[in-house]
């Protein structure tokens, strides 16, 4: 029995009528707008924050799914790091050939000041971070990288200084276990979207990230917070009571 032959043309047009451009264009093409500040300064100011209160202000933008969750490790407790956010996406896959060549051409790509985001799939059998990775990154001036998944040689990354937030750790590669499929495009973890220039924002308590189009005004808002809290803090010091500090303004 003979199959009928595919209609192309009717498949075009019902392409056509599902009007895809908008979702691709969410999707796959992001124009990093310039901020009023320079690159250096707002990451510099950003590091003097902390993640808390980050997200405290992104609840007032009504962003209340921003923090990447989980259980996330941090290689560098004592630290907080920002910058801008290089993402990058790979998934489980046996294929070997293509891969050292894309990862090549990926890393040429990134750029100083950046916070490399790398969601893996949820590959829980191989690495996507190690100690060649950080000395790579640490050369070109990245600032940090939050991996979905897992690290190694993590004695080689302790020695290069290099915050990392990861998931597990283990010997295995991800040569013959992991493929990148693309990179610098909308990721989604967990409940979190990252575009590539959000700023990301890591610390003890995890990492938060903060749309592009609105980093000067969550960062000015929460250096206010930062201030407010010192007030707080001074107040509690000197011993006054609960109520006198919340009719002061004051919260806990």
């Amino acid at each position: 029995m003979n199959e009928s032959p595919v209609d192309t043309k009717a498949l075009q047009k019902e392409a056509q009528m599902m009007k895809l451009e908008a979702l691709i264009a969410e999707r796959e093409v992001h124009e990093v707008i310039a901020l009023p500040i320079p690159d250096d300064e707002i990451l510099a100011r950003y590091e003097q924050l902390y993640t808390g209160a980050i997200s405290d202000v992104l609840r007032e933008h009504v962003l209340m799914d921003q923090a990447i969750g989980g259980q996330l490790h941090v290689l560098r407790p004592e630290r907080t790091v920002a910058g801008f956010a290089f993402t990058v996406k790979s998934a489980p896959n046996t294929r070997v050939s293509g891969e050292l060549t894309f990862r090549t051409g990926m890393l040429e790509q990134i750029a100083r000041n950046s916070f490399v985001v790398w969601d893996t799939s949820g590959d829980l059998e191989s690495t996507a971070w190690g100690g060649v990775m950080t000395a790579t990154a640490v050369g070109l001036g990245v600032r940090a990288a939050m991996i979905d998944g897992g690290i190694r040689d993590t004695g080689q990354i302790l020695q290069k200084d290099f915050p990392v937030f990861y998931r597990h750790r283990s010997p295995n590669g991800s040569l013959g276990r992991c493929l990148i499929s693309h990179y610098q495009a909308a990721i989604r973890i967990g409940s979190v979207w990252i575009r590539p220039g959000d700023i990301v924002v890591g610390d003890i308590d995890g990492v938060i990230v903060v749309p592009r189009r609105i980093a000067v005004a969550v960062l000015e808002r929460a250096e206010q917070i930062l201030g407010n809290e010192r007030e707080i803090f001074r107040w509690v010091a000197d011993g006054e009571s609960l109520q006198q500090i919340m009719d002061k303004g004051g919260y806990f």
